[in-house]
């Protein structure tokens, strides 16, 4: 069953990898945008997830006397965006084969093939994100060894104010930059792909990490609009994630189809 899932079909050549440019990106946002405003009652419905489960992850934070990891958790909620935007990639898939869709057609992919290497590809990323948060609590006590701040404000003050804070901010925001760059190397095509073809994790993460060598300059610069996209979404109590993350979902579906060449 293992082998199955990994190599379902071991004889097949590894698809060939596209080099794209920086309007390919501008084309798949634009191919993004349309599928949004082609079903905008489903994706809005499947979008308010994120808002939802960011304040939940925030009140957490802070209920908890935990606050110094909001902006981790906040930052950290991105790494999880690829397993919310299955649905999103379904949705994008039917309207390209011509489909009538509806919001119903986004949980299709619980009846798909791909279901049991989709979900395995999803724990990893859910065991990266706890490993983040994990590593962001230790940059922080690092940061700060004698005393934890006793509220927000203390806390913004230390981080602006002390050599702590200054290295808090340099370390954890580089190495929150490498945990970035794994998540989009392994999932950017990986998930598309085994929603697209009988691939299993292995062929699909190989072939993420492939097209993000074979075009490091644009999927970096695909990394920053995903980025600038989040925190812009972030902004109003996360409300704008709700047009954020399903034009970057849909987005992310033309971009496999640019990055990955036909079987």
């Amino acid at each position: 069953m293992s082998h199955s899932m990994v190599h379902p079909v071991a004889s097949q050549d590894a698809p060939a990898i596209r080099r794209i440019r920086i309007p390919d990106l501008r084309d798949a946002l634009r191919l993004g945008i349309d599928d949004f405003l082609a079903t905008p009652t489903q994706l809005v419905f499947l979008a308010l997830i994120y808002p939802i489960v960011g304040l939940m992850a925030a009140r957490i934070a802070w209920g908890g006397d935990m606050f110094h990891l909001i902006y981790p958790l906040v930052g950290g909620f991105a790494l999880l965006g690829p397993i919310g935007a299955i649905g999103l990639y379904e949705i994008s898939r039917r309207r390209e084969q011509g489909a009538q869709t509806s919001w119903v057609d986004a949980f299709g992919v619980l009846r798909s093939r791909a279901i049991i290497p989709v979900a395995m590809l999803g724990l990893v990323l859910l065991a990266i994100f706890m490993l983040w948060l994990f590593t962001a609590q230790m940059i922080f006590d690092a940061a700060f060894p004698d005393a934890r701040p006793a509220s927000l404000g203390m806390l913004m003050r230390d981080v602006i104010d002390t050599p702590g804070g200054h290295w808090l901010i340099l370390v954890g925001n580089a190495v929150g930059l490498v945990f970035a760059i794994v998540v989009l190397a392994i999932s950017v095509v990986a998930f598309p792909m085994m929603l697209d073809r009988e691939v299993g994790v292995g062929e699909a993460v190989r072939t993420s990490v492939r097209a993000v060598l074979a075009n490091p300059v644009t999927m970096a610069a695909w990394g920053l609009i995903v980025t600038g996209g989040f925190v812009l979404g972030c902004l109003p109590i996360f409300v704008g994630l709700a047009v954020v993350m399903p034009i970057l979902g849909h987005a992310t579906w033309h971009l496999y189809r640019k990055l990955v060449e036909a079987p």
